[in-house]
C-alpha cells in the first residue's frame, strides 16, 4: 500500500507504531474516559490523596469497631472507674497522669465512670458518621427529585416550591432542630417513656433532612433550566421521547457530577451538625458513643481534665477537615474550571 508521500506502509517508522499484528491501536494511543481524566487530576493533588487516606481510616475504624474493640479489651459501655476503684481519686477524676492514659487505657478514662475514652471515640465516629450518611443520602434524594421537577415543569410548580424552600431556608437549623426534636421523638414515644435511641436517631434524621435538601434542589434546579434549552433535549422531545425518559436518559446523565460533589461537601456539615444536637442535649445520650455528647461531658472538666476534651476534639476536627478538603479536591477533579 502506498502512502500519500509515496512511502510504503511498510517503511514508515509512525504506521508501524500506529498499527500492531492485528492492525488494532496500541493501548497508548487510545483516548481516555471522563473517569480516568478526572482520576488522573485527583492523583496530582497531594492534599486530596492525604485526605482521601484519612478519610478512608476514619471510615475503617468506624466500620471495625467491634473488632478493634475486641482486640485491644475495651468497650465503650463498661463503667471501669466503678469495677476498680484505683483508677479513680476521691473527686472522681483519674489518678493516673493525662486523664488516666496508660498502656491498658491508650487515651485514659473518663471521669465520674471511668469508661474507656479510645473506643468511645471510635464508636462515636461510627454514630456520627452513620446518621450523617443517612441524612445526607435523604437530603440529596429529595433535593434532585424537588430541583428536577422546578427546572423541567417550570411555572407554577416552580414559584410555589421556590417561596417555599425560601422558607425554610429563613429558619436556623440549629434552633429549630432543637424547637421541633422534642415534637418528633414525643410523637413516637409517650413523654412519661424512656426514649430508645433509635427514636433519637429517628428524630435528628427526620429534622436534618428535612432542612438540608433545598441547597442541592436550587443546584439541581439551576443546571436542569440551563440544560432543557440544549438542543439534545429538544431533539428527544421532538422525536417523542417521554419527559421521564429525559429526565434518566438526558438530564440525571449531566448532573451526577455536580450531585457528588455537592453531597461531599454536605457530609461534613451534617455531621457537625449531629454533634452539635448531642452537645446541646438533643441528640444522643449516655451510654449511646457520640463525639456531641463526649464534648458536652467533657466540658464539666476542662479544667481538671483536660486530655477528655482535647481527644475527640481532634478525632472531630481532623476528619470534618480532611472529608472537607476530599470534597474541594473532588469537585476540582471532576470540574477543572473550578480550579483556582
Amino acid at each position: 500500500m502506498t502512502t500519500p508521500t509515496g512511502t510504503t506502509a511498510e517503511g514508515d517508522p509512525t504506521l508501524a507504531k500506529s498499527t500492531d499484528a492485528a492492525g488494532a491501536k496500541p493501548a497508548e494511543l487510545l483516548g481516555r474516559t471522563p473517569g480516568q481524566i478526572a482520576w488522573s487530576r485527583f492523583k496530582r493533588n497531594r492534599t486530596g490523596v492525604v485526605c482521601a487516606v484519612i478519610t478512608l481510616g476514619y471510615i475503617a475504624a468506624a466500620l471495625l469497631a467491634p473488632v478493634i474493640s475486641a482486640l485491644y479489651g475495651k468497650d465503650p459501655y463498661t463503667f471501669y472507674g466503678l469495677k476498680d476503684f484505683t483508677l479513680l481519686d476521691s473527686l472522681s477524676l483519674p489518678v493516673a497522669p493525662n486523664g488516666g492514659m496508660s498502656s491498658e487505657y491508650w487515651f485514659g478514662i473518663t471521669p465520674g465512670t471511668g469508661q474507656d475514652i479510645f473506643t468511645n471515640i471510635i464508636y462515636g465516629i461510627r454514630t456520627s458518621l452513620g446518621v450523617g450518611l443517612i441524612v445526607v443520602t435523604t437530603s440529596t434524594v429529595l433535593g434532585v427529585v424537588v430541583g428536577l421537577a422546578q427546572g423541567y415543569l417550570g411555572g407554577t410548580f416552580d414559584y410555589l416550591v421556590g417561596r417555599f424552600s425560601d422558607m425554610l431556608l429563613a429558619l436556623p437549623t440549629q434552633l429549630t432542630a432543637i424547637a421541633f426534636f422534642p415534637i418528633v421523638v414525643n410523637a413516637i414515644v409517650p413523654i412519661d417513656k424512656e426514649t430508645p435511641t433509635w427514636v433519637r436517631l429517628v428524630g435528628m434524621w427526620t429534622i436534618l433532612a428535612l432542612l438540608g435538601w433545598m441547597g442541592m434542589a436550587r443546584l439541581i434546579r439551576s443546571i436542569t433550566i440551563s440544560l432543557r434549552e440544549r438542543e439534545y433535549i429538544e431533539a428527544a422531545k421532538i422525536s417523542g421521547a417521554s419527559p421521564w425518559r429525559i429526565i434518566f436518559k438526558e438530564l440525571l446523565p449531566n448532573l451526577a457530577t455536580t450531585i457528588l460533589v455537592q453531597a461531599t461537601l454536605t457530609l461534613p456539615a451534617i455531621i457537625t451538625a449531629v454533634a452539635g444536637l448531642s452537645f446541646l442535649g438533643v441528640g444522643f445520650t449516655s451510654p449511646t458513643p457520640d463525639l456531641g455528647r463526649m464534648f458536652s461531658d467533657a466540658a464539666q472538666y476542662y479544667e481538671s481534665d483536660i486530655t477528655y476534651l482535647v481527644f475527640p476534639g481532634v478525632a472531630l476536627t481532623t476528619f470534618v477537615l480532611a472529608f472537607n478538603l476530599l470534597g474541594d479536591a473532588v469537585r476540582d477533579a471532576l470540574d477543572p474550571k473550578t480550579i483556582r
